[in-house]
């Protein structure tokens, strides 16, 4: 592994999060935080501009510096994302700034803003332009236009993408990131185009578009879309649903294979969840307010910013009867599609684990017999599977130890449960002390801090992020760069 290497496509992703944070700066002109802005992008560029300038060469990268690039890359730029916050004094401290960023990227849509209507546009945008670039993936994006990352582009691709498999569209790996990245760009500006025509300011449409197709949550009004038409929330519906489906179902299907998603066991699987989930919180709902379209839009709307992790709301879910809340808590933890915006285990894990356990009932009736777990016709092969299983371990295991360290900090105990669940699982908004019509900013920096880390852990997955605290990681790397000299 190139320590260089690895040092220059930090850089490289440091350059990007300056640009990104330009239209914010153009903005704040009228606002009065112009110095502000200008040194954020000043201190980030050049940052990343010595990283990059100071380490030449060509950039190699195996499986396991694929994992480092991933890590060290989303560390760096959670951290330079919270400089806004900082500099123009909208958060506190450095630490509610970090949570913020952490939030944005991840696509969390937590945030510690009582009445965001109080923010700054410019503060507006740039929560918005994390969300979108935090979604399909800044180093997707970087494997995609970089002409520099021939050798590993395939490992970071690998790295970052959620799911059991990364989805092949083309041949060359820079190709299948391309189209991932147009997909998702022209759904956002369909969605954007679609608010506007209904009702929405071009500014609220934009940010809702970027926040919607990343699955994010953020929003330029604290009411979230209750604030907007019924119209505007059964668009919001439908977009969000597309959002947490695998961007290669939706590419094959504008290609011409209308029947990918029907046939597809993992799409069929998300598609029933939501409409059970929805037709049981409808049904429920309505012996207390009456069957109702207002209702039913409810319950379709919650249900489905819930499983998709966008974390929209248009009612605070958190007051509904205590059986639809653990309704909603196991639908935090299926999460989305593999391959989607979403966050949570991924119904493709859960599909998987259920098959498999299924199949091992039908061998103790028919012990001799030889049972494939399938996903569609192919067979999950026995390494995939216990990348599940360890995958599945890992999940259980990081949400017992923060709701412990979050109920030890002393939050009570749905607060605590649900606020690890929704960290990790990418959806903001929980139950109790941190439900919809509540925010994160009464929490202590020490709760803040693990929060983070779980939105973290959650969005890449484990594996990307722990092993930048093994010791092994960076001893092997510097014994590879003494060896080459």
């Amino acid at each position: 592994m190139s320590l260089a290497g690895v040092l220059r496509f930090v850089g490289i992703l440091l350059i990007w999060i300056a640009i990104a944070m330009v239209p914010p700066t153009l903005m704040s002109t009228g606002e009065g935080l112009l110095l502000p802005w200008l040194a954020s992008v000043a201190i980030v560029g050049i940052l990343g501009s010595s990283l990059w300038l100071a380490t030449t060469g060509e950039v190699t990268i195996d499986h396991r510096a694929g994992l480092v690039v991933v890590g060290l890359g989303w560390l760096a730029v959670v951290f330079v994302g919270g400089v806004p916050f900082v500099l123009t004094a909208t958060t506190p401290n450095a630490v509610a700034a970090l949570f913020e960023s952490v939030s944005g990227f991840t696509t969390t849509g937590a945030t510690i803003f009582p009445i965001v209507e109080e923010l700054p546009r410019s503060i507006l945008l740039w929560r918005s332009i994390t969300h979108w670039l935090g979604g399909m993936g800044i180093i997707v994006l970087g494997v995609a236009i970089l002409p520099f990352i021939g050798v590993g582009g395939a490992q970071l691709f690998k790295a970052e993408a959620p799911g059991i498999t990364a989805d092949r569209l083309k041949p060359r790996i820079a190709a299948t990131a391309r189209l991932l990245w147009s997909v998702y760009a022209v759904f956002t500006l369909v969605l954007a185009i679609a608010y506007v025509v209904l009702g929405m300011s071009v500014f609220d449409a934009v940010n809702h578009s970027m926040s919607t197709m990343a699955t994010g949550g953020f929003s330029t009004r604290t009411a979230s879309l209750a604030a907007y038409s019924p119209a505007i929330q059964w668009v919001t519906i439908f977009f969000m649903v597309a959002a947490g489906t695998n961007f290669a179902l939706h590419y094959r299907g504008m290609t011409g294979r209308l029947d990918t998603w029907f046939r597809d066991d993992e799409w069929r699987v998300y598609a029933y969840l939501i409409l059970a989930s929805t037709a049981v919180c409808f049904a429920w709902l309505a012996t207390a307010d009456g069957f109702s379209i207002d209702t039913m839009r409810a319950a379709a709307f919650n249900v489905t910013a819930v499983i998709t992790t966008t974390g929209f709301a248009t009612v605070d879910f958190a007051m509904w009867p205590t059986v639809l809340q653990v309704i909603l808590l196991g639908l935090m933890f299926i999460g989305a599609m593999g391959g989607s915006t979403g966050g949570g285990l991924k119904v493709v894990r859960i599909v998987v684990l259920a098959k498999h356990a299924s199949n091992r009932f039908r061998l103790v009736h028919h012990p001799r017999a030889v049972v494939a777990t399938r996903l569609g016709r192919t067979p999950i092969r026995p390494e995939i599977f216990l990348n599940v299983v360890d995958l599945f371990a890992l999940y259980i295991c990081t949400h017992a130890v923060g709701t412990f360290l979050l109920a030890a900090m002393g939050y009570d105990f749905m607060t605590s449960v649900s606020a690890a669940l929704a960290a990790m699982s990418s959806i903001g908004p929980g139950l109790g002390m941190v439900g919809p019509a509540a925010n994160y900013g009464f929490m202590s920096d020490g709760a803040m801090l693990v929060l983070s880390a779980l939105m973290l852990l959650g969005r890449l997955e484990f594996y990307t992020l722990l092993i930048l605290f093994f010791p092994e990681t960076w001893t092997r790397a510097l014994r590879s760069r003494t060896a080459t000299r």
